[in-house]
């Protein structure tokens, strides 16, 4: 079966609308639940949630159909994805759903699984929840098996559960817990940039409770201004914040707080790679890094890789997701890996990446160094790099497109050793994603142009 509900990241779309309509969000809840219920006794689900306006009326969806699949259901309410990843773990749950779109607009939400050890869902398990909705996507059957759409019409499977604000304060504890003891932030100045979202409720606490002077903005959500000109996606706003606050650093969330960026005491950004970068020669330099090797993604810039090797540390290349960055850890044996959109996981310390958490080792790492976040990045140097999207009207195999192989291998033999190309399609919007590196910026934009050209003439929206 094609894929046709989960991207790269669960399940999104606007609101109301297919897959995020009620039949589909609960029938993709009931049998997420009946799968990883297994024959376990009274099986337990965890529900959370960002900020966003429709997150209170899908959790209502998905608890009625984890109850109608004889499920136990216990709601967060609102807190980043990495704490429903953690309770799950923490209360011997059989799983958890995350109701959020990330970094999207408010109109925009989604659903990510999360499994009984804590870490997102193998695909494997989408595509088993998709073979079972098979029939249905092609108009041959319901989606719910009849015993169960009968509780939930006549409303036996209960209503939303209440939240549960003590959740929220174990996950809290938790990355409390992580970090050195005796207020490890302590002489800090913070700037946080909540973006709205999942992480507002809790930022300034954490931060203030590891011994840092916090400041922060963009933390007062009203359901439809989530990562609204805030968070990741808005870096200006985080760098003038801290800038204004006089802060040592900043830091910028997303939606539901599984990522960071954070940026320097003047202001300058530091992505997912220069993170990278810092974290990983912080532990290699304490032989806390074990086999000196990192996971980046192929999105992470040359520049990850050269900077590294002064260390002795090298950089093991996967495809795009935190999901896959997580899968090759696991199964390579490594400790710490990330993307440049600022999903970073460190498996001693959380099995998904977390916004917080993020912020939070990297402070700690800055305040125990004595050095600002700019002396400790200044060794990473970025090669030129331009990444552009463009809108398409279909998924068209990339091979199949007509033109396109021949101005990749054009570009290509321009770029010899000292440069690449990747290009993909996003795996949740409508995009073709065009990434270039060389040794000059002027250059690489025009290569660009004459790839997006081809995508745009022959595949544009």
């Amino acid at each position: 079966m094609t894929r046709r509900l989960f991207g790269t990241d669960g399940m999104r779309a606007v609101f109301g609308t297919p897959p995020l309509d009620r039949s589909t969000v609960q029938a993709v809840g009931y049998w997420f639940a009946r799968l990883c219920g297994g024959r376990r006794p009274a099986p337990l689900l965890i529900l959370g949630g960002d900020t966003r306006s429709s997150r209170t009326e899908i959790a209502g969806w998905l608890a009625a159909a984890i109850r109608a699949a004889g499920c136990e259901v216990r709601s967060a309410g609102v807190v980043p994805t990495p704490a429903v990843a953690y309770l799950v773990t923490e209360l011997g749950a059989a799983g958890g759903i995350v109701v959020s779109a990330s970094h999207n607009p408010y109109t925009d939400n989604g659903v990510k699984l999360i499994g009984a050890d804590g870490f997102k869902v193998d695909p494997s398990v989408e595509q088993a929840i998709e073979d079972r909705l098979e029939d249905w996507v092609r108009g041959s059957s319901d989606p719910l098996p009849p015993q169960a759409a009968d509780r939930i019409a006549a409303g036996e499977a209960g209503d939303q559960p209440d939240d549960e604000p003590e959740l929220a304060d174990r996950y809290l504890d938790h990355l409390a817990a992580s970090l050195p003891p005796d207020r490890p932030l302590a002489g800090l100045r913070i700037a946080v940039d909540a973006a709205n979202g999942a992480g507002a409720p809790y930022a300034e606490r954490l931060f203030t409770g590891l011994g840092a002077d916090c400041a922060v903005t963009c933390d007062q959500p009203d359901g439809r201004n989530i990562n609204l000109d805030c968070g990741s996606t808005c870096t200006e706003r985080v760098a003038a914040f801290t800038r204004a606050t006089g802060s040592d650093l900043g830091v910028a969330l997303d939606g539901d707080a599984d990522r960071a960026l954070l940026c320097d005491h003047r202001g300058r950004i530091c992505d997912g790679d220069i993170l990278l970068y810092v974290w990983a020669t912080y532990l290699a330099a304490r032989d806390d890094l074990p086999g000196r090797r990192i996971v980046a993604t192929t999105m992470s810039n040359m520049g990850l890789e050269k900077a590294l090797e002064a260390g002795n540390v090298d950089v093991v290349r996967c495809g795009v997701g935190d999901r896959e960055v997580v899968d090759v850890m696991r199964r390579q044996d490594i400790r710490l890996g990330g993307e440049q959109s600022g999903h970073l996981v460190d498996l001693e310390l959380g099995t998904t990446g977390d916004g917080l958490l993020t912020a939070a080792a990297v402070a700690a790492i800055v305040a125990a160094s004595g050095r600002s976040l700019a002396y400790l990045a200044a060794g990473f140097r970025r090669f030129p790099q331009t990444l552009r999207n463009v809108k398409v009207r279909e998924k068209q195999p990339l091979e199949s497109v007509p033109g396109l192989s021949e101005a990749v291998a054009s570009v290509e033999r321009e770029l010899g050793t000292s440069g690449r190309v990747l290009l993909r399609y996003s795996g949740t919007e409508a995009l073709a994603r065009v990434m270039i590196e060389g040794p000059d910026q002027a250059r690489i934009e025009e290569l660009c142009s004459s790839i997006t050209s081809v995508l745009e003439a022959e595949l544009g929206a």
